[in-house]
C-alpha cells in the first residue's frame, strides 16, 4: 500500500473515530440522524477518493472544467485521460494503454511443448497485431526483483485462506464435488509458487504499458485523434493474452514521469506496483 492509500485511510479513520465520540453529544433527536448521515457520506468520499479516483477525479474535474499542469508547457485534460503541449501552434496530445498492469504472477502450469510453440509464434503474432496500426507508438517494459519474504508470507496466506474454506466445505452434509475439486487445484497452484519460491525463483513485477501521442492544429482535434489511435491500439492488441485498459486519472500523470525519470530506488519503484494491484 502507498503512501496516499495509507493517508487516505488514516483519514477516514479519524473521521470514523470522530463521529463515535461526538455523536452522543447530540442526544438522540433528528441533529443525531443528520450528523450520523453526514458522517457516513464523509467516509465514504475519502474511500471513494482512493479507491476510485479513476472514475471520482475524472468526474470532478470534468463538470467544473478544471486542468492540471504536471509540468512546464504541458497540462492533462479536464477528462484526464490526455496530456497535452502547444509546439508552435501544433497540439500534441499524449495517451496510454495499459498491458497487464498487474502485479507479478507465476506462469500457469502448462506443459514445456505448449510454452515453447507460443514462443516461436510471438513475432508473428506481434507482426499480425502492428500490421494495421499506421501511427507511431512505444511499448514500454517496467520490471523490478520483489521482495521474496514479503510474496512468500501472502501466497501462504492465501493457501491457509483456501484450506479454511476446503475444512468448512468439507463438514457440511450438501458439499459439492466441484466446489471441493476447484478449492483443491487453488491450493495445489498456491503450494507450487511457493515451491518455487523455496527453490529459488525470484519473483519479478512488471509494468507494461503501450504510449501514443497524436497531433493537430487545435486541442480538441489532437485529443479526439488520440482517442481513435487509442481505440486502434485495444483492437490490434486484443487478439494478444493482456488486458487493456485506457489510463485515466492519477496513473496518467505516474506514466508520464516516467518519461523525464524512472524510478531509481526499490521504495519508488514498488510504490507504482502497489497502487495497481
Amino acid at each position: 500500500m502507498d503512501e496516499e492509500a495509507i493517508m487516505y485511510l488514516l483519514l477516514t479513520f479519524m473521521v470514523a473515530l470522530a463521529v463515535v465520540l461526538i455523536l452522543p453529544s447530540f442526544g438522540k433527536g433528528i441533529v443525531s440522524i443528520l450528523a450520523l448521515i453526514l458522517a457516513l457520506v464523509t467516509v465514504a468520499i475519502i474511500v471513494m477518493l482512493n479507491w476510485a479516483d479513476f472514475i471520482i477525479f475524472p468526474l470532478v474535474t470534468s463538470l467544473l472544467g478544471m486542468t492540471f499542469q504536471p509540468a512546464r508547457n504541458y497540462k492533462i485534460t479536464k477528462n484526464q485521460d490526455a496530456i497535452v503541449k502547444n509546439v508552435n501552434g501544433l497540439y500534441y496530445a499524449t495517451g496510454y494503454v495499459t498491458a497487464n498492469l498487474l502485479p507479478y504472477v507465476f506462469k500457469l502450469e502448462s506443459r514445456q511443448e505448449e510454452e515453447n510453440q507460443k514462443m516461436l509464434q510471438a513475432p508473428d503474432t506481434w507482426e499480425r497485431a502492428i500490421m494495421n496500426i499506421g501511427f507511431p507508438f512505444k511499448f514500454h517494459v517496467l520490471s523490478s526483483g520483489l521482495d521474496v519474504q514479503d510474496v512468500r508470507d501472502e501466497l501462504e496466506g492465501k493457501r491457509s485462506y483456501q484450506e479454511f474454506q476446503l475444512s468448512r466445505l468439507q463438514q457440511g452434509s450438501n458439499a459439492s464435488e466441484t466446489a471441493v475439486t476447484e478449492i483443491r487445484r487453488k491450493i495445489s497452484v498456491l503450494q507450487t509458487k511457493i515451491d518455487r519460491i523455496s527453490q529459488g525463483e525470484k519473483p519479478i513485477a512488471t509494468i507494461m504499458y503501450f504510449e501514443t501521442t497524436a497531433v493537430d492544429v487545435s486541442e480538441k482535434a489532437a485529443v479526439d485523434r488520440l482517442s481513435a489511435q487509442i481505440k486502434s491500439l485495444q483492437v490490434s492488441f486484443s487478439s494478444l493474452d493482456v488486458q487493456l485498459a485506457k489510463v485515466v486519472g492519477r496513473e496518467l500523470y505516474t506514466l508520464f514521469k516516467f518519461n523525464f525519470s524512472l524510478p531509481t530506488t526499490y521504495t519508488e519503484i514498488s510504490g507504482y506496483f502497489d497502487r495497481q494491484s
